[in-house]
């Protein structure tokens, strides 16, 4: 289902990729707009927002309450830096390929196959990430 101010995980602030999805998911959250069975927060290390927070070494608690205070992606992005860790630019690029291919050919194949089945979606070739599958989601069923 589209989900209005969700933006794609290829989406970069910063130059990161899901970054801006992890803040929308908190915004959508805190307004009741975000629909049951997306993950939030750190529960799960291998949930996207957990390896974010991670990669930014940034307690997601403090991030949410951060992004409810409000201003800009680029302004949460600089607090994040300021309060955990700053990437170079080769530890950027390294995130955004191993986030736009996570799924394909890695440990998480196995668990992107059975979502993919659990969506419907099990004949869909063209779906081999993470990413592939929360697109096919968010456009297949919004009819």
């Amino acid at each position: 289902m589209t989900i209005p101010g969700l933006r794609s995980d290829q989406d970069k602030v910063g130059g990161i990729v899901f970054f801006g999805r992890m803040l929308d998911k908190i915004r959508l959250r805190a307004a009741g707009r975000l629909p049951p069975g997306y993950f939030t927060g750190t529960t799960d290390r291998t949930h996207f927002d957990a390896r974010c927070t991670c990669f930014l070494r940034i307690d997601y608690k403090a991030l949410v309450d951060r992004v409810l205070q409000g201003g800009s992606d680029e302004e949460i992005l600089e607090w994040c830096f300021q309060h955990g860790y700053r990437p170079s630019e080769d530890e950027i690029e390294i995130w955004n390929g191993f986030m736009t291919k996570r799924g394909w050919r890695d440990s998480g194949s196995e668990e992107l196959r059975q979502a993919k089945e659990e969506c419907g979606f099990a004949d869909r070739d063209d779906i081999q990430t993470w990413f592939d599958l929360h697109a096919a989601e968010e456009k297949d069923t919004a009819t």
